[in-house]
């Protein structure tokens, strides 16, 4: 009974040496300077110091988590403090055995999306996009034309939804429109696609939100007439106005860290913005080396036809 104790006792000890304790409020004002300064937060913004635990992995340090916080959402860092604490330093740790360009893509719903190019290829490329986004019409008009002629026989492309709700009042319900049509016809969901990224004045040009919203289901029944669709069944749709899978896009672009639009994921790799032509061919270049895939040939690529 006297040994389980003294054990007991031991364990006890341990475990109370390993867990984590609470930093003097010294400490973390220094560590919330650093912080401040490198990271250049905003006044308004709380700078939380979690408490120190052993670092498993570094012997002469403590690992403390810094929490950002905006009053909306928070970001942990995670920071190394010498037992001294006369230093601190981040480090990322990188597991090797996984690949995050395919973690990314896990994350990503691909089912039932219309898709353009290739289609089933090892390379996919998915475009978050806004249908009332400047930059996505610049992209869309400017640049997805070239790629598609370039690449469109050996990679896929596929557009989910990302409307930037606060600043673009209609790009749900285009988003939802256009929904209404792929689930009947890509080919339609494309031309409208198309053409609202091509023509957005024509909506925004309307006086009153119901007018542009009514603009917006013109174009959806002119393109379900022209494709010969279900247009009951479209009417039903454009009517119900069911933004339920166009939110479920939003979250699953937030899980992967999607901000603004447009943004790309490459195979996984995330490209921001309408980048200049080469900086998309060389990550899409990238992919289909990775793939062990053909890389076409850019200078005969403007002869070709688009594909769709």
């Amino acid at each position: 009974m006297t040994l389980f104790r003294r054990s007991f006792l031991l364990l006890l000890t341990v475990c109370l040496g390993c867990a984590a304790q609470s930093v003097s409020p010294e400490l973390a004002q220094k560590i919330e300077r650093q912080v401040r300064s490198y990271y250049k937060v905003p006044a308004e913004l709380k700078v939380l110091v979690g408490p120190a635990s052993a670092s498993s992995d570094f012997p002469n340090y403590d690992s403390v988590v810094v929490t950002i916080d905006n009053g909306e959402k928070k970001q942990d860092l995670k920071f190394l403090i010498s037992k001294d604490h006369a230093s601190m330093m981040r480090m990322v740790k990188f597991d090797l055995n996984k690949d995050p360009y395919a973690d990314t893509m896990s994350k990503i719903d691909m089912n039932g999306r219309p898709t353009r190019g290739a289609k089933s290829s090892k390379v996919v490329v998915v475009n978050f996009d806004d249908f009332e986004c400047p930059f996505c019409s610049r992209m869309h008009q400017e640049l997805f034309p070239e790629i598609l002629r370039e690449y469109g026989d050996r990679v896929t492309f596929v557009y989910k939804d990302y409307p930037l709700v606060e600043i673009h009042p209609w790009a749900t319900h285009a988003a939802v429109d256009a929904n209404c049509l792929a689930a009947q016809n890509v080919d339609s969901y494309w031309d409208l696609a198309d053409y609202i990224h091509a023509n957005q004045h024509e909506v925004s040009n309307e006086k009153t939100p119901a007018a542009r919203m009514d603009a917006l289901d013109r174009l959806t029944l002119l393109q379900g007439q022209k494709h010969n669709l279900d247009i009951v069944k479209l009417q039903s749709c454009i009517k119900a106005q069911d933004d339920s899978a166009v939110k479920a896009s939003m979250k699953e672009a937030e899980g992967v860290g999607v901000e603004a639009t447009p943004t790309l994921f490459v195979n996984g790799e995330k490209v921001d913005g309408a980048v200049p032509l080469n900086e998309l061919r060389a990550a899409l270049d990238r992919a289909l080396k990775d793939a062990n895939l053909p890389v076409p040939n850019h200078a005969s690529a403007s002869a070709a036809p688009a594909a769709k």
